[in-house]
């Protein structure tokens, strides 16, 4: 196993992507997280906190293609199965969904690296995304090491007039190989009271499907719970809500104690690259586990230590280095927290080159490449209509599925034979459609089939000019290639508008 690069109780706040792409891989025993929901709304924390305190949590959960996504994301998706899923779900459900599937996906690639090989990740969500966030887990995770769907029961307020009331969340548990950590006897639950008091002669033969069963009697340390949990919503004016400061989407101590106990052992490293109000890591504190988080909310250093400090009589757990304390006396001192704000202050394993998003992901294309063929999406648009240009009209270039001349970053970058009949995902595989055509073609068509579509519906200004186009990714790539070549794989600026 790697030689972690970052010290127990520490915080990053900022971007947890940048923070994941830093940090030394297989370095985590236990990722359990409780990122947004895509709801498309605004969280702020509870109007009695508000008045406690000068702020509260809060954040904004509503997504957007074109203000979200970035072009980096997409350019690492795009050696992927993820990215055929991703379109297909922005096409079915919104562009809202595909973006913050993009969002939750390059995530997920980095936090599977940072992930040791015996380790487990629980990922909390609801109903709004869960069975897209699945698909996305499903190939990045793979399918054959996800454990359990866990249905988290709750009961409250807020119920509607005309449907069944929406009381529980969804919380994916998969582990990264076949050999990881599951404590059974660390999260037994109570029997019923019909179990207990009945007699023993009830379980000397009991049917289930074609097998027989006798002897049986319950195990005198619990019963092994089911994958729905019955554990009650923290009350608006609770104490656990105000140790943090009313974050509107906190999250039950029990129910990640439970996760945690269950997934890893003493001593071992919890991750939440969403921490939040910390409830994770004030669970992995407890039970005597190491931990690291990252937020972005500027007051989650504050929340963390508000709540170690208030914490009372608790046991701990393992070699934390941390004493037990009795009676009234706070269980943590000031001062034990690593609090980094800048990713300079990480010890780069890379040696100043991030991690690899796709490390050990599914990928459908060869990850080592010539160099022409690693240039971002961003150069390939100004190579393709430095190559089409027209000559009086400089900063224009041609659609390869109409012909019409367009200022050419308004182009958009498509594949020419589409990703799902095998087609290269690099220079010699990519064109210049306008807008339109780009929606038009989407994946499923070639450029003859755009063609043929433009034609029968009127839309193709000059069929020769969109041909010649076709024509010229060849010449483009080739030129590319020669010339990264002779620079030792190194592209020189390219003087255009």
């Amino acid at each position: 196993m790697s030689t972690p690069n970052f010290v127990n109780r520490t915080l990053f706040q900022g971007d947890n992507l940048d923070y994941l792409r830093l940090l030394e891989s297989e370095s985590v025993d236990l990722i359990a997280t409780d990122p947004p929901f895509n709801k498309g709304r605004d969280f702020h924390a509870t109007p009695s906190s508000l008045k406690r305190e000068k702020s509260g949590g809060s954040f904004v959960d509503r997504w957007s293609w074109k203000d979200n996504v970035q072009d980096a994301w997409l350019d690492e998706l795009d050696d992927t199965n993820l990215i055929t899923a991703i379109r297909g779900i922005r096409d079915a459900h919104s562009d809202a969904m595909g973006a913050y599937l993009c969002y939750m996906a390059v995530r997920l690639l980095s936090m599977k690296r940072v992930l040791k090989s015996t380790g487990t990740i629980y990922l909390h969500c609801d109903r709004t995304a869960s069975h897209y966030l699945k698909m996305i887990m499903d190939v990045i995770f793979g399918k054959e090491n996800f454990r359990n769907e866990i249905v988290w029961c709750y009961s409250g307020g807020g119920v509607p007039t005309n449907d069944f009331a929406n009381k529980h969340d969804i919380i994916f548990r998969y582990s990264k190989s076949d050999e990881y950590t599951f404590n059974l006897d660390k999260v037994r639950i109570p029997y019923s009271d019909s179990v207990m008091e009945s007699s023993p002669s009830r379980y000397d033969k009991s049917y289930r499907t074609n097998k027989v069963y006798s002897g049986y009697r319950p195990n005198e340390k619990g019963k092994h719970p089911e994958d729905w949990w019955v554990i009650q919503a923290i009350a608006p004016s609770s104490k656990e809500r105000k140790d943090a400061k009313g974050y509107p989407t906190q999250k039950p101590l029990s129910l990640y104690k439970r996760i945690i106990e269950a997934s890893s052992n003493p001593g071992e490293v919890v991750l939440d690259p969403f921490c939040g109000c910390a409830t994770t890591l004030i669970a992995a504190e407890t039970t005597g586990r190491e931990w690291i988080g990252i937020d972005l909310w500027e007051e989650v250093y504050d929340t963390v230590e508000h709540r170690l400090v208030n914490m009372k009589g608790v046991e701990l757990e393992g070699s934390t280095g941390l004493k037990k304390r009795e009676g009234e006396l706070p269980m943590f001192d000031l001062g034990k927290i690593t609090k980094i704000t800048d990713t300079s202050q990480i010890e780069n394993p890379y040696r100043g080159e991030p991690a690899s998003p796709y490390q050990e992901s599914i990928v459908r294309y060869n990850v080592d490449k010539e160099p022409w063929q690693k240039i971002p999406k961003g150069r390939m648009v100004l190579e393709l209509a430095y190559n089409e240009q027209i000559s009086e009209k400089k900063d224009e270039a041609y659609c390869g599925g109409c012909g019409r001349s367009v200022y050419h970053r308004f182009m958009q970058l498509d594949h020419i034979n589409p990703k799902a009949d095998g087609g290269a995902n690099d220079l010699s595989n990519r064109i210049l459609l306008c807008p339109p055509c780009n929606n038009i073609k989407k994946d499923h068509r070639t450029i003859r089939g755009l063609w043929d579509y433009n034609k029968k519906n009127n839309w193709m200004h000059d069929k020769k000019i969109a041909e010649r186009t076709r024509e010229a990714v060849k010449s483009c790539h080739l030129r590319v290639k020669n010339m990264m070549t002779k620079n030792g794989g190194v592209l020189p600026p390219l003087n255009i508008r």
